[in-house]
């Protein structure tokens, strides 16, 4: 069969068509409506370069060593991080959130677009961001030397990593350092130099010595109460102007597992602080995984016993001496049992019931809070906070929430596939001109509608779609390169011979 390779200048653009058509596709907006342009034009005349105009009654943390750790190029800033030396080895962590309701008024057409889509969506040549960005990457940004409205979750870690006392409470704070991940990180782990940014604030680099310090300490401690030991690798795609050059591997490092830390402790302190107000609220939920017979099976390859009912604790176990023992086929593991586990979703709590908890990070109570410029669930558990905060009565009642979290998960998944579409089309551009050749792959889902396998040698995933019989999720397989469609995202493998199993 012909089959047109697409010349370097089409690749953005080409890219950006076809994100574009699977938001629609997926039901999602892709572009803000006129009412939604208005309401920010209003917001910007009102609220000018500052959107903390209201301070009355809020706390003035401004003068405390904030700073933001976020992507090299992230505009839309919803977190600042500082901690404070305690007694008796004790660390005060407060996280401030970006206040997004102060100026994103629930039923506004702003808002209406944010509940429609429930998310940014981040695509290989576009970023389809949840909120104007007017205000996500400005007005509802924890922006560089700008005072901010900003709800902070405060709680003490003890010298185990245990979560003491905590309150969540409406401040006014200044971000003083707008820091990258990875010279962050290799600062931290002593294989770069000091960033000029950390220098440049009096005591910086001490209170971030001190929030990595305590971030090692909350993992140690989730780590011994199962939290499970794993590692992904993200694929971004590197551009040249118009041209896609490749596909760079994005791991984690020293300080995105500080923030990530920090954003557990505080979902779950804002989770406590709503039930304990015997407010509903929506949970993020990770469900005892239905295919453990399918997990005991992978372990069983690598020698390792599983007990028959699913035990976190048990299988991060058997994660952490496959982290060890092979460190760099552990990302094909993990890949592996992330599949096998299934996604989380979304579920609405009445105050004095079981919610179901999170298995992966071996957590009961947990939310999605830190992240309201991205993510409209984050949104909504802000207004329960401030509700909460104020003493008045919740903005939306259980059963609105119970709405919600079904909406929120469903429009989630929708978000996601247009991610991965994207991202299918962007490895068929790079697989384009190597039609026929050979590689060898992991199984990363089985199901009626069909087999898929990931490539060890560059981050694409295709269907098998030729001696898929038999096969099943984490199995190593050789396969060929059989055709790819850009355009739709397809990339058709046939099996070739199987391998040992991963």
């Amino acid at each position: 069969m012909t089959h047109t390779i697409h010349t370097p200048q089409q690749h953005r653009t080409l890219l950006s068509r076809i994100a574009e058509r699977a938001m629609l596709e997926k039901g999602l907006l892709p572009t803000f409506s006129a009412a939604v342009l208005a309401e920010v034009s209003t917001i910007q005349s009102r609220h000018g370069a500052s959107a903390s105009s209201v301070t009355q009654g809020l706390r003035n943390l401004t003068t405390l060593p904030w700073a933001s750790i976020d992507n090299d190029d992230s505009r839309d800033l919803d977190q600042l991080t500082v901690a404070e030396a305690l007694p008796a080895d004790a660390v005060r962590v407060r996280v401030a959130v970006a206040d997004v309701d102060a100026l994103v008024t629930d039923g506004s057409a702003i808002d209406g677009h944010a509940r429609h889509n429930t998310t940014s969506v981040y695509t290989a040549a576009r970023i389809f961001p949840m909120l104007p960005e007017p205000l996500s990457t400005d007005l509802t940004s924890l922006n560089l030397d700008e005072k901010r409205l900003a709800v902070v979750v405060e709680f003490s870690v003890d010298a185990d990593g245990s979560v003491l006392q905590s309150d969540v409470y409406r401040a006014l704070v200044c971000n003083h350092a707008k820091l990258a991940y990875k010279s962050v990180a290799a600062w931290l782990d002593g294989s770069g130099p000091m960033p000029s940014a950390i220098t440049a604030v009096s005591g910086l680099p001490e209170n971030l010595r001190l929030q990595d310090q305590v971030a090692q300490r909350l993992k140690r401690h989730r780590h011994a109460h199962g939290a499970l030991t794993l590692q992904t690798l993200q694929g971004r795609p590197v551009f040249e102007g118009e041209r896609m050059s490749g596909i760079e591997l994005e791991r984690s490092n020293r300080a995105t597992e500080l923030i990530e830390d920090f954003m557990i402790a505080a979902n779950g302190v804002t989770a406590r602080y709503l039930a304990d107000r015997q407010r509903a609220s929506i949970r993020r939920v990770v469900r005892v995984p239905k295919r453990w017979d399918r997990i005991m099976a992978l372990a069983q390859v690598h020698g390792v016993a599983l007990p028959a009912e699913p035990s976190a604790m048990a299988l991060d176990a058997f994660l952490a001496a496959r982290l060890k023992s092979d460190p760099l086929r552990f990302p094909d593991v993990s890949l592996a049992v992330i599949k096998l586990l299934g996604s989380g979703e979304y579920v609405a709590e009445k105050p004095g019931s079981d919610a179901p908890g999170h298995f992966g990070l071996a957590v009961k109570d947990y939310t999605h809070s830190t992240a309201p410029n991205r993510r409209y669930p984050d949104l909504v558990t802000q207004r329960l906070l401030k509700a909460a905060i104020s003493g008045v009565p919740s903005p939306y009642s259980y059963e609105d929430l119970e709405v919600m979290a079904a909406h929120l998960t469903t429009e989630e998944d929708a978000a996601t596939s247009v991610e991965r579409r994207v991202g299918k089309s962007a490895a068929a551009i790079l697989l384009e001109s190597r039609i026929g050749e050979q590689f060898d792959g992991l199984v990363t889902g089985v199901s009626d509608k069909g087999t898929w396998a990931r490539l060890l040698a560059l981050p694409a995933e295709g269907r098998i779609v030729r001696g898929f019989e038999g096969l099943d999720v984490s199995e190593r397989v050789r396969v060929q390169l059989l055709s790819v469609n850009v355009d739709r995202g397809f990339i058709d493998f046939g099996r070739v011979a199987v391998s040992s199993h991963a």
